[in-house]
């Protein structure tokens, strides 16, 4: 079976979990409330107390279950027009020095480290924005002058296919 089949397979072994667990999951998955105390709005609405939620994502975490929270930004929204994903050919004994770098970067949402191969040698990636494509290669040029990486490609956006989370559970499998 692969995610063709059942698109809402994911990569969590569901044995590992209990219930509560699962629950807290399906909570999370969505956006998060804006308020002052959102997990306790989200420990509502799956039925637990604001600090049963919060030891079971500690759990989840220590597990490494959860590794992380992320933000989506929705950057046509946000006033850019434009962005690009920078490949980066960084000779390894520079790439953390350089990934760091570069993550400082106002104008870059991600940075992150892939193994590079054979055909395609970049092994550090950036997402920049900007207002325009012209915008992103004038910050593509000033991360390569300010690293000494001069080999890198960048790779434009044309259009969001897809832009949504991972769901795990939802909380209707939790009843």
């Amino acid at each position: 079976m692969n995610c063709l089949d059942n698109p809402r397979q994911g990569n969590i072994n569901q044995a590992m979990l209990d219930k509560t667990e699962q629950k807290v999951i399906a909570a999370i998955q969505g956006d998060m409330p804006i308020s002052t105390h959102p997990y306790r709005e989200l420990a509502e609405r799956v039925g637990m107390t604001e600090a049963t939620f919060i030891e079971v994502l500690e759990g989840l975490r220590d597990r490494d279950i959860i590794r992380r929270f992320g933000a989506t930004l929705r950057h046509q929204k946000s006033g850019y027009a434009a962005n690009a994903m920078g490949a980066w050919k960084v000779p390894e004994e520079r790439i953390e020095a350089v990934g760091e770098r570069m993550a400082a970067c106002r104008q870059i949402s991600h940075c992150y480290r892939r193994n590079p191969n054979a055909e395609w040698p970049y092994n550090l990636y950036t997402m920049i924005h900007a207002e325009s494509p012209e915008a992103c290669r004038g910050i593509a040029r000033e991360m390569a002058r300010a690293t000494g990486v001069e080999e890198y490609t960048l790779l434009f956006s044309l259009r969001e296919l897809k832009k949504t989370s991972m769901t795990y559970y939802t909380l209707d499998d939790n009843a």
